[in-house]
């Protein structure tokens, strides 16, 4: 480099420094993927021209025709790809080609495990995208000048993939950006125009911004006449002077925007290659829906589906959308306006006839032209879901397992489609000894007794909780299947989800248990009788937890366990209480009902002890186990412990 250079030296992130030790030995085995990603960013830059240039013209310095161009040198061993799209600034540069402005970072990299296979699926999900040419490369250098900047005002980046990086001033007279890629000696085979045409014709060839590169130059050819032997016969043909042909750059892809071609012409190989453009994604999506909508509002949509969900999907606040054009003109990245958030896992694009080439967020917000194209979208993505679920429950169960509790937000985001996102949710249940989320609403209704009217579920922290409920002990008797609800989001969902095709959901924890129908004669009347035997014991407990408990039942649901608790019908659950409680929210006080099991052979010791104070420390005991059992914790388990500790001792004696 040029002593007459001012040069600065910088330090990569920390991060960055991690993902490109990963990615030289994770993706080893797919390197190719470095020219993927590199033509990939320069179509992007030059689609952000474009926009940019619709309010400034001069941007495009009397150079309109947008393409990138892919090069070589055998003898030094460099590849080259090179753009004149917007091109960036001193800032520009250290900002993207030095840190990782990524949220969830962090989370990212406590993902790692070190195994290759299943590390490279990460960082594919990450998205390396400049990155990559480090796979191939031991050194890298960027010349680049931002739009509309001076000639003087070009910069200079080079490293070699370590710990740091330089940027210096230079002269660059055309905007854009170029980048040198200096192979590694073992890497030469891409210094060969045939194999890079090859790459590119395999991943880039539905860029709709052209890719370009040297044809080879034919040499001169000086005229020879035709040559005839003794017998006539033509011995050298006759061959015309023909000039030299220089080397001239042509396009290498078809250079037509994937969307706008017909579906029976697009393979599925080019829609995979296309989701891994516009996705940054490694893996091939999981189904894809390409659909133009002609009527009152008119655009084309190409949405996605991916494999596996990105390493952040949970954090609602990242950026999410779809890419929009206008016209087949970018105007965005991230147009979070035509997807719910509970759909923010969907990749795609959408072209759209009906909205201005200068339309802003703003302007999306609240445009009835957006609003339309959201509702058709959302109704796509949800029929093509719920066609997987129909046609291939193996492939839609690995769907789940990725997207289930993003999906769970739905039915309190999207009231005008909770039914449809309903019939596509998924839980575990009595019906199969299993964690396994695979039992859809429908196929619950299908399997329900002969009189049963509710949909019946459980919420507890785990599904060993859910699943060794003492709520579920009557329903198991009765072979009444219950659904088993564990994730964090469960409650929330259930308190917005009340119904599906017209069957209440009930919660097995909550309130007076009424079976309806499924009640025999003889069991309400050994319930009677029970109640009758122990209304003086109900009324004891009842002076005990005063200020502890709202009401003291004798329980219908329980056949093993001696006691539980229960939430009032309107009250809040315990577990709604603890998700409130995580994010900070007040949660009131309420006292839960306490239910005691007339049958059991503890209820019935602690119904005949006549000492009250020992009484009382049975009581106490029997009601804090319930609810440790329902809640997880107690506030004083001190104290609970000395207690118990005395009762054992007690009898002993």
């Amino acid at each position: 480099m040029s002593e007459a250079k001012q040069v600065e030296t910088h330090g990569f992130q920390t991060e960055v420094k991690q993902l490109l030790q990963l990615m030289i030995h994770s993706l080893y085995s797919n390197k190719e993927i470095f020219l993927r990603e590199l033509v990939s960013n320069a179509a992007d830059a030059a689609d952000k021209l474009r926009f940019k240039a619709l309010s400034d013209n001069d941007l495009y310095e009397n150079d309109g025709d947008l393409r990138v161009r892919v090069s070589c040198d055998k003898e030094n061993r460099t590849v080259t790809i090179s753009d004149n799209g917007i091109g960036m600034n001193h800032d520009d540069v250290v900002e993207h080609l030095g840190t990782i402005a990524k949220s969830g970072t962090a989370e990212f990299f406590s993902q790692l495990s070190g195994d290759q296979a299943a590390d490279s699926q990460l960082i594919g999900q990450f998205g390396v995208g400049f990155y990559s040419a480090f796979i191939v490369a031991d050194k890298v250098t960027v010349r680049t000048r931002k739009a509309g900047d001076a000639a003087s005002e070009g910069v200079e980046w080079v490293s070699e993939g370590e710990g740091e990086f330089t940027t210096a001033k230079i002269e660059k007279a055309n905007r854009g950006t170029d980048i040198i890629l200096h192979l590694r000696e073992d890497e030469s085979e891409f210094a060969d125009d045939w194999r890079l045409k090859s790459i590119v014709t395999k991943y880039s060839d539905h860029i709709s911004v052209s890719v370009e590169m040297l044809t080879p130059e034919v040499p001169a050819v000086e005229a020879v006449a035709e040559v005839k032997d003794d017998e006539g016969n033509v011995t050298t043909p006759a061959v015309e002077a023909q000039d030299a042909i220089p080397a001239k750059w042509e396009a290498v892809n078809k250079a037509t925007a994937l969307w706008t071609r017909e579906k029976a012409d697009v393979s599925d190989d080019e829609y995979k290659e296309f989701y891994k453009h516009v996705s940054h994604d490694f893996a091939d999506p999981l189904l894809w829906e390409h659909n133009k909508v002609e009527g009152k509002t008119e655009y084309t949509s190409l949405l996605y589906v991916p494999s596996k969900a990105p390493f952040d999907m949970y954090n609602r606040e990242k950026q999410h959308g779809l890419k929009l054009y206008v016209q087949r003109v970018f105007i965005m990245d991230d147009a979070e306006q035509f997807m719910p958030t509970y759909l923010r896992f969907v990749k795609g694009l959408l072209d759209s006839n009906d909205l201005p080439l200068n339309v802003s967020r703003e302007i999306l917000q609240d445009n009835k032209v957006t609003q339309a194209i959201r509702k058709g979208c959302t109704k796509r993505v949800l029929k093509m879901l719920e066609k997987l679920g129909k046609k291939d429950a193996e492939k839609y169960q690995g769907f789940w397992d990725e997207f289930g509790q993003v999906l769970k937000e739905g039915p309190a985001e999207d009231f005008a489609n909770k039914e449809q996102v309903a019939g596509l949710l998924r839980f575990a249940s009595t019906h199969e000894d299993s964690s396994v989320q695979n039992v859809s609403l429908a196929s619950y209704i299908e399997r329900m007794k002969e009189g049963q009217e509710k949909i019946y579920y459980v919420v507890a922290d785990s599904f060993e909780a859910a699943k060794n409920s003492p709520h579920l002990e009557v329903f198991r008797k009765k072979g009444i299947e219950v659904l088993l609800m564990s994730d964090r989001i469960d409650e929330w969902l259930v308190s917005h989800l009340t119904e599906f095709d017209g069957k209440q959901l009930q919660s097995v924890t909550r309130g007076g248990l009424d079976l309806g129908d499924m009640d025999d004669a003889e069991s309400k009347e050994a319930q009677e009788k029970l109640e009758q035997e122990f209304d003086s014991v109900v009324k004891r407990i009842k002076e005990t937890l005063a200020g502890k408990a709202k009401d003291v039942k004798l329980s219908q649901r329980l056949t093993d366990s001696p006691a539980c608790i229960v939430a009032d019908e309107h009250d809040m659950s315990s577990q709604m209480a603890k998700l409130m409680a995580s994010v900070g929210q007040e949660v009131p006080e309420t006292l839960p009902i306490f239910e005691i099991n007339g049958e059991h052979a503890l209820v019935k010791h602690v119904a005949d002890e006549q000492d009250d104070e020992q009484f009382k420390q049975w009581v106490e005991v029997l009601f804090e186990q319930a609810m440790l059992a329902e809640r997880g914790s107690l506030k004083d388990p001190a104290s609970f412990v000395t207690r118990l500790n005395k009762l054992m001792l007690s009898l002993t004696k």
